[in-house]
């Protein structure tokens, strides 16, 4: 079966399964002042398209761009089901992500992930992102790391 990314509502029960599962797995690495999730509500601003990940219809995955307003947008909430990782859903999303994200016509894709996810660092590497400062409202943090790629 191949991987489909669309844009759909984030709230659904299968997204919040994953919000949820995404939730623990962070907490479980970083304090709580070094979690920058954004809740449901957020997801569903007008500045927020979401994207969901689907093999043979099953949610698997999904991942968010949140608009900054000055020409970028922040990836946001990424997160593969643990029992699809191996299906390429991570790159099926950060293709999409970058796609859209090019169709409105914006400068830079801007992120932050934690030091204790490799393969999230590893991903963001390979699809090209570099590491900067903080950005927007994001103070320093020694297990922050924040990313940008260029689109222009």
């Amino acid at each position: 079966m191949s991987v489909t990314v669309a844009l759909e509502s984030p709230r659904q029960p299968e997204i919040i399964r994953l919000l949820d599962l995404s939730d623990a797995y962070t907490q479980s690495l970083y304090p709580a002042e070094s979690n920058h999730l954004v809740d449901l509500s957020t997801l569903e601003k007008s500045i927020v398209s979401f994207f969901v990940a689907r093999n043979a219809g099953e949610i698997v995955g999904c991942a968010a761009l949140l608009q900054a307003g000055d020409g970028t947008a922040e990836i946001k909430r990424m997160f593969v089901d643990p029992q699809a990782r191996g299906l390429k859903v991570a790159s099926r999303l950060m293709e999409r992500l970058e796609e859209h994200a090019r169709a409105l016509d914006l400068d830079a894709i801007r992120l932050e992930t934690g030091i204790y996810q490799p393969e999230a660092v590893g991903l963001y590497r390979k699809y090209g992102y570099a590491d900067v400062g903080p950005f927007g409202s994001y103070l320093p943090d020694p297990l922050s790391l924040f990313m940008e790629k260029r689109l222009k």
